[in-house]
């Protein structure tokens, strides 16, 4: 697959109504750590620590330049202690054969910074709730 730039990349979650939210028009980045837990089986005579795999974990972030529409979506969703939120994200876009992730999130932290002398911008934190599932566009 060839290489596409960063700026093709879509991301949405759904609101505090249960509508999917488009915020791609407004950020200037998405970061997507999907992690493993590692728990430690080490015992005594190894000259090495020995490991298996735990259970799957994951947090993203996005940044982007302030504006009530983002604001307003994320702010509605920040600390919502029902059910965790649908989000989508595209890190190549939409072509057919990129990849396609979905899954449940939920809202940890949400910052705006207005400077005095430049744009003022925004960056959220997110916790995966359950799993990731990743396809291709079609």
């Amino acid at each position: 697959m060839a290489m596409v730039h960063g700026s093709k990349a879509r991301f949405a979650v759904k609101d505090s109504a249960g509508v999917s939210q488009s915020l791609t028009a407004f950020l200037t980045g998405v970061d997507f750590e999907p992690t493993v837990d590692q728990a430690d089986t080490t015992v005594l005579n190894l000259s090495s620590k020995t490991y298996i795999t735990g259970l799957k974990d994951g947090r993203f972030s996005i940044e982007g330049k302030y504006d009530p529409t983002p604001d307003g979506v994320l702010f509605g969703i920040l600390g919502g202690f029902l059910a965790a939120r649908d989000f989508i994200f595209d890190p190549q876009g939409v072509t057919t054969g990129t990849p396609h992730y979905i899954g449940a999130c939920h809202l940890v932290s949400y910052k705006v910074t207005t400077p005095v002398a430049d744009v003022g911008t925004f960056s959220a934190s997110f916790q995966v709730s359950g799993d990731v599932t990743r396809s291709t566009n079609a």
